[in-house]
């Protein structure tokens, strides 16, 4: 039984666009079947539409003011969730009705942050290991009933339910919900978000080197002269081993971390986002024979691996059920030649995959992760991680289920994605193979219109 979050603080604002921000801090506890572990602190900001009508009554009923609520679960795992008009979508959102809330989820932004320095605090490299098992889906989801519950408390009952939607990570843990506290939904949207029902993460590992290398093909097939671009790039970073560049973050700009730009090939336009890249350290090498600080500068944002730990240290076992991920992704590695620094073909890029090298003190390629690299290798350990989907209970979901799926979608699966939805009772596919991963950002007119398509249409 999840009890009400303490809310802590309120504030209102009003900010250009007609728009009226709250913010909101809470109190839940840290380990909700260990409460006397201490609590942490949540962060959410809500929106909803800031209206002066003709005839204004400061004594209107409250309950006429009480909008349904969208919760929206940003993408990740490990971001921070940006405020309510640096979305595309919000305006949209709002004019359907809704009031948004915006979470930071635990560990990220205001809510608790995590980094190495306040995981330091908590205590030595097992304590900060078992702290950090509390911040996966099946704690986010319990986080998120605690504050509905908060928030709706003085609503009528019939209004205590409350709409969701996830967008990539944030639809993990849509479906988490759904598998253990479905009673408190109301509706739920998902966007590149239906996870795969597995219980390790090596299946989706394999699937995406292959996904990637496709992105790769891609990529030199629409820019060719990137080829031998790419290979000098990684000749002059293996020159004198990796620690031949370093970047204004203190870091080393090894092979393997420039290699990692191909995280970049899931979005739309990312493909040309490292060509511009390539470009600009290749223009480097002719003209001065180095890389330029703004050229390292502009590598280093493309990879913010030291700012967003969770999404470092926990990105396999979101996969997790009863098993250990095993560093995943690395392992999988060994059986796919076609991504190594060696070959005499083009270089490909990796993609949305977590090493133990990012972890390493000795080159430091991380500097914020190489103080965690213990706990890190604990996590990858680690296999007792519960269950994140009731496959029972989704089997027989009264919850209505609308979602957008990218057949072309680098980070998520789709033949995953559609096993995932005939498993949802009731959930409703839009899906597409004209978009990306990002579309609720890049092309959000078309895929909202699309899902929310699903809500208020028919087919016959």
């Amino acid at each position: 039984m999840i009890t009400a979050a303490k809310i802590l603080e309120q504030r209102t604002h009003l900010i250009p666009g007609k728009l009226k921000t709250t913010e909101h801090f809470f109190e839940v506890p840290r380990d909700y079947s260990k409460p006397s572990s201490g609590t942490i602190k949540l962060f959410a900001r809500s929106a909803r539409k800031a209206e002066k009508p003709a005839d204004y009554s400061p004594t209107e009923d409250l309950k006429k003011t009480q909008l349904p609520w969208l919760l929206y679960l940003q993408g990740g795992p490990g971001f921070e969730c940006r405020a309510p008009q640096n979305h595309a979508w919000t305006q949209t959102i709002l004019d359907k009705g809704y009031q948004i809330l915006y979470l930071d989820q635990r560990g990220t932004g205001l809510s608790t942050p995590l980094c190495a320095s306040t995981l330091g605090l908590r205590g030595d490299e097992t304590v900060q290991a078992n702290y950090l098992k509390s911040f996966r889906a099946d704690s986010i989801v319990k986080d998120c009933e605690a504050i509905r519950k908060a928030l709706t408390a003085d609503y009528p009952a019939e209004k205590q339910k409350w709409s969701i939607m996830g967008q990539s990570f944030g639809g993990f843990c849509a479906t988490t919900y759904l598998s253990f506290y479905h009673e408190g939904l109301k509706e739920v949207f998902l966007f590149g978000g239906l996870p795969p029902m597995v219980d390790g993460p090596d299946e989706v590992y394999e699937r995406l080197y292959r996904r990637v290398a496709e992105r790769n093909m891609a990529y030199y097939h629409k820019y060719p002269e990137d080829v031998e671009r790419v290979k000098q790039i990684v000749g002059l970073l293996q020159k004198f081993g990796d620690s031949t560049v370093r970047l204004p973050g203190e870091g080393l700009l090894s092979a393997r971390r420039f290699q990692q730009l191909g995280l970049l090939f899931g979005a739309h336009g990312g493909i040309d986002s490292v060509h511009e890249l390539v470009l600009r350290a290749s223009s480097d090498l002719e003209q001065s024979g180095h890389l330029t600080r703004g050229t390292l500068a502009a590598i280093q944002q493309s990879l913010s691996f030291d700012e967003n730990i969770i999404y470092s240290i926990l990105h396999e076992p979101i996969y997790c059920q009863g098993t250990a991920s095993n560093w995943s992704a690395d392992r999988i590695l060994q059986s796919h030649p076609e991504f190594s620094l060696a070959t005499d073909g083009p270089i490909f890029f990796t993609g949305e995959m977590i090493y133990p090298f990012m972890f390493s003190a000795s080159p430091s390629t991380y500097p914020g992760l190489a103080p965690l690299n213990a706990p890190a290798h604990a996590l990858a350990e680690f296999a007792s991680w519960p269950r994140l989907y009731d496959l029972k209970r989704l089997a027989k979901n009264t919850v209505p289920v609308y979602a957008a799926v990218y057949v072309n979608d680098m980070y998520v699966d789709y033949e995953f994605s559609m096993d995932t939805a005939s498993r949802i009772k009731g959930c409703k596919v839009w899906a597409t193979n004209a978009m990306y991963h990002d579309a609720v950002r890049s092309r959000m007119d078309e895929v909202v219109r699309g899902v929310w398509g699903l809500r208020d249409d028919c087919l016959d």
